[in-house]
């Protein structure tokens, strides 16, 4: 049996490295001693961080194959998501929430990735008429028949924190809900906004 001193460290992959709780979940991962390699899978060329982190360009998502032989790994952390708005389309929010996920599953199944774990959303159902939520569950739906890992889909609620990015109705809802989310206890304490870092930690706790 191995101790906790002798266990072999682990090899991270994270997919969208670059957005809120991605970014948390960098670091929180280069501090953590379990694992010896952290692979950022980017559009964009990063500043060097740590001699932990490996940084693997892919401008093109869709060309994942290119980098098969990159992207070996014990664990795939996937914290990509966009909005409707930011996409442009439906088809276009579709092909980053929901292709793009079940594609790094059908990559980790075919490299024996031991683990995955996935950012989807509170109320992620195949069965809404919510068109956000409806592709969050095909997404869930569709990662877990593509991967017979072991896999961890953690759903928040409203995300907390600072973006690079502005999105205007995202930042009148945080701060709505940092200061009114005490309010919402009970049934409702589940939908209350949570930072980016909380939500990070809970996935780096998935693995261990």
């Amino acid at each position: 049996m191995k101790t906790p001193q002798n266990r072999q460290k682990k090899v991270a992959a994270v997919f969208g490295a670059t957005g809120l709780v991605g970014k948390e979940l960098v670091k929180i991962l280069l501090e953590e001693s379990d694992y010896s390699k952290v692979k950022l899978i980017t559009r964009r060329l990063l500043p060097a961080i740590s001699p932990k982190a490996e940084n693997i360009l892919l401008g093109d998502f869709s060309q994942l194959p290119t980098i098969e032989s990159k992207i070996g790994a014990d664990v795939y952390f996937i914290c990509i998501g966009t909005t409707i708005k930011k996409a442009g389309t439906k088809e276009n929010f579709r092909k980053t929430d929901y292709e793009l996920p079940v594609n790094i599953a059908k990559m980790a199944q075919k490299l024996n990735v031991g683990q995955m774990v996935v950012i989807s959303s509170i109320g992620a159902n195949i069965k809404s008429s919510n068109f956000y939520l409806h592709t969050k569950g095909e997404m869930e739906q569709g990662v877990a028949k593509e991967y017979t890992g072991v896999l961890n889909f953690i759903r928040p609620s409203l995300l907390l924190g600072n973006r690079e990015e502005h999105r205007a109705g995202e930042h009148i809802a945080s701060v709505i809900m940092r200061s009114l989310g005490w309010m919402m206890v009970g049934p409702l304490k589940q939908y209350r906004g949570v930072e980016a870092a909380e939500v990070a930690r809970q996935m780096v706790e998935f693995t261990k």
